[in-house]
């Protein structure tokens, strides 16, 4: 009689330390998914970070490029109107130059048609 009250004290024991160990392992489980999922979390909320980062970057790249770009075209159409008004300034001494020989050419052809006319009077 003792013996199988002994017997099922310890059938008690034995299952209610599995149901210990059970309760420990599900506890540790479900310990585990929450870690999990507080490092999944975590995970994403440094790679959104890291992306952001990474964008912020990329657009200060894509900015400084656009500036280097517009100031590269400023400088070209700079150059441009440089070249033009060089080039406007040498017609307009090639102009000047032309008109200038007009005028000496003018000039000389009144100057010997009058000394012409002097030199007949004389005559």
């Amino acid at each position: 009689m003792r013996r199988n009250v002994m017997l099922l004290l310890m059938l008690v024991m034995a299952i209610s330390m599995m149901m210990m160990i059970k309760m420990k392992m599900m506890m540790m489980m479900t310990m585990m998914v929450v870690v999990m999922m507080m490092m999944m979390v975590m995970m994403m909320m440094m790679m959104m970070v890291m992306m952001m980062t990474m964008m912020m970057m990329m657009m200060m790249m894509m900015m400084m490029m656009m500036m280097m770009m517009m100031m590269m075209m400023m400088m070209m159409m700079v150059m441009m109107m440089m070249m033009m008004m060089m080039m406007m300034m040498m017609m307009m001494m090639m102009m000047m130059m032309m008109m200038m020989m007009m005028m000496m050419m003018m000039m000389m052809i009144i100057i010997s048609v009058m000394m012409n006319t002097s030199l007949k009077r004389i005559i």
